[in-house]
């Protein structure tokens, strides 16, 4: 896919997420988000940038972490997400973070200003992941911390399905080379290759819970990647797609509920 098409995929179709996105997520990504937050160690009083904040799920819990006399920032390139995560800060009378939209491959932020970087399941849909994690990199102050959370291997995410299912009826992927940072040790690969040192990795096997069919079609077609073309399809086609994917996800099915394995993968470094 084009680069500036698969950006504008990703700002508009997680726009239309944005509303969905912590009803079908929240308790699914749980486990990796508080996994991805011991390895990052904050302290009170730390500057930290969350990015790829989503409605913030990881960026609240990190403002907790470093306390009132800390600093957080959260970006997104969907504005709603934003949108959203900003009336959420207002709500809570926050006052040590906030929320600017941003392009994670382009942080409009100065170099070395942050003692940690976060980036919470969303390093797989950028363009140019290297230049992503360079950007981190470049964001951290020396000594500063980067931690990472993608999904894992594709054969042990038991929903991975519903990428072909989508794909053969869009012009083009919807999110290629998903799963390559969950492959064996590429995302350690990428830190090293980018200055990180001490970098660690720790692989997380889990089960995704949804209480009906409903649930788990909404997760994957409306909360998440796919929710730009769903929105395009047509009943038949979206009649089509429902099929398909209960049936890749039948070996799964508990009654009229569904326990899908899945794989994250959290990645730590350190900048010298």
């Amino acid at each position: 896919m084009d680069p500036k098409l698969q950006r504008r995929v990703q700002r508009y179709g997680w726009d239309r997420a944005a509303s969905y996105y912590e009803r079908y997520w929240q308790k699914q990504l749980e486990i990796a988000q508080t996994r991805l937050l011991e390895m990052a160690e904050l302290h009170p009083g730390e500057k930290v940038l969350d990015v790829s904040c989503g409605t913030g799920m990881v960026t609240f819990r990190a403002a907790e972490g470093v306390g009132p006399e800390g600093e957080v920032l959260g970006t997104d390139i969907s504005q709603t997400m934003i949108d959203t995560a900003r009336e959420e800060t207002a709500r809570r009378g926050l006052s040590n973070l906030k929320f600017e939209r941003m392009d994670a491959e382009e942080l409009d932020v100065d170099d070395g200003s942050f003692d940690v970087v976060l980036n919470a399941l969303g390093l797989m849909f950028v363009p140019d992941v290297e230049k992503a994690v360079r950007e981190m990199h470049r964001a951290l102050r020396a000594g500063g911390r980067a931690v990472i959370a993608v999904w894992g291997e594709r054969s042990r995410c038991g929903w991975s399905g519903v990428f072909p299912i989508v794909d053969s009826r869009v012009e083009s992927e919807v999110c290629p080379l998903f799963f390559q940072m969950g492959t064996r040790d590429t995302s350690q690969k990428r830190f090293e290759s980018v200055g990180f040192v001490d970098v660690a990795q720790d692989r997380i096997s889990t089960i995704l819970h949804y209480d009906s069919a409903d649930a788990a079609l909404g997760a994957v077609l409306q909360g998440g990647a796919m929710a730009l073309a769903y929105s395009r399809f047509d009943d038949s086609t979206r009649d089509e797609v429902h099929t398909e994917y209960l049936a890749s996800i039948e070996p799964y099915r508990k009654g009229t509920a569904y326990e899908v394995p899945a794989e994250f993968v959290v990645t730590s470094g350190r900048k010298p």
